[in-house]
């Protein structure tokens, strides 16, 4: 005589049906658990933030992070055409982030953070990225990318609240490592560009509001400068 084993079915439900919706309400439970940790890593990473504005609130210039649409616009114009890319003040990794959206490889990206602890964040984030831990005002002479130039500068920074002679030292820098035709993207919160008239003239560059972005908080402004001639910098 055979044995036959009737399979439990809750409520008169058939078990196809069962069995699918025990798979839905896993389905649900997991979204919710990769929801919640999403959640933790939001708030650890403004946490992160938030803690460095308070040990340096000059140099970081916000207690929270870009936003993801000030991330956009200040990245719109960069991507795989740019080649090589540099970002100064990677912070937590928002405009980081946008680059990879926009087609920058990991491996055209130097990343420049002052902030030991950003920066080990920065290298388990983006392992194949280079990341430096330096004054963004001593990135002259830095071997970046083996000498190659670079198609842009993605600045993070807040050059409002800089000396005069920090500011001219980053763009100093940075030019240094940007080809003929390469920019030099930055935000600002206020209506003005953050670099005064009597830097930008005796670098010999050009500014020009290339974004804005409303939706911000507050809103903000993206900046584009350039140099006026090849012979600039």
């Amino acid at each position: 005589m055979s044995l036959k084993i009737r399979l439990p079915q809750p409520g008169g439900v058939s078990v196809p049906e069962w069995w699918a919706r025990l798979q839905w309400w896993s389905m649900r439970a997991a979204q919710r658990i990769e929801s919640l940790i999403s959640r933790n890593a939001w708030m650890a990473e403004r946490l992160r933030f938030f803690r460095a504005w308070r040990a340096d609130p000059r140099g970081i210039g916000a207690i929270m992070p870009s936003s993801a649409a000030l991330a956009s616009a200040i990245t719109r114009e960069v991507g795989s055409h740019s080649g090589d890319v540099i970002e100064l003040g990677s912070g937590t990794g928002a405009f980081t982030r946008a680059l990879a959206r926009r087609g920058v490889a990991q491996g055209a990206m130097a990343l420049i953070e002052t902030d030991p602890d950003f920066a080990r964040q920065l290298r388990r984030d983006f392992p194949e990225a280079q990341v430096c831990c330096l004054d963004a005002a001593r990135l002259a002479g830095e071997p970046l990318f083996g000498g190659r130039t670079v198609g842009a500068v993605v600045c993070g920074l807040p050059l409002l609240n800089m000396p005069l002679r920090q500011q001219v030292g980053i763009l100093r820098g940075s030019f240094s490592h940007l080809r003929p035709g390469g920019a030099f993207y930055l935000f600002t919160y206020g209506p003005r560009c953050p670099v005064p008239r009597t830097v930008l003239d005796r670098l010999g560059l050009r500014a020009r509001r290339a974004h804005s972005v409303i939706l911000n908080v507050p809103p903000a402004h993206v900046w584009k400068l350039t140099r006026r001639s090849s012979k600039a910098l």
